[in-house]
């Protein structure tokens, strides 16, 4: 296990959250990680690291069947135009790679900032399945403890209806 990993298991630890972690072949889309993680309970999600017009970074998360259309989403954030962030960004903001996109990972955004956004959609889920900051595994944490470990970070997710993003 990785040291990155570790910390974050530490962490969960000592907030008393329990988790089930399983591994898997390294995934790099949607498509690879339901083959491999298709079967596991919960909502399957993808988190998109977005970075603003203005160079804002945001970290948008939802189901894994969610369509999001980004020009949209910053409109229905009040946003500037957002654009995938470049694999530089991400490392030095969350340090992940590509593919490895987790809201875990701002456990490493020691300047916080990163606004996070989360689907309503998600939130009827439980228990929901993140990479644990590398793509070789799948945990899973129930909601409440996912909304725990993010105040205990320090964020307040913006919570939207993503559907929204699709109308019009």
């Amino acid at each position: 296990m990785s040291q990155a990993r570790d910390r974050l298991f530490a962490c969960l630890a000592e907030l008393g959250i329990e988790t089930e972690t399983r591994e898997h072949p390294p995934v790099y889309t949607v498509a690879e990680a339901e083959r491999h993680t298709g079967h596991l309970p919960g909502a399957h999600t993808k988190n998109l690291f977005l970075e603003d017009r203005k160079g804002g970074s945001w970290l948008v998360v939802c189901r894994a069947d969610q369509p999001v259309r980004i020009n949209a989403l910053a409109r229905l954030l009040g946003a500037p135009r957002m654009r995938f962030a470049e694999p530089e960004r991400l490392l030095e903001v969350l340090g992940v790679v590509p593919g490895a996109v987790t809201p875990f990972a701002l456990l490493n955004d020691v300047q916080r900032r990163v606004r996070v956004v989360l689907d309503r959609a998600l939130l009827a889920c439980d228990p929901l399945n993140f990479h644990p900051l590398d793509n070789a595994a799948t945990t899973a944490i129930g909601r409440e403890d996912f909304l725990r470990f993010l105040a205990h970070l320090g964020y307040r997710p913006e919570i939207v209806d993503l559907g929204r993003t699709l109308e019009g």
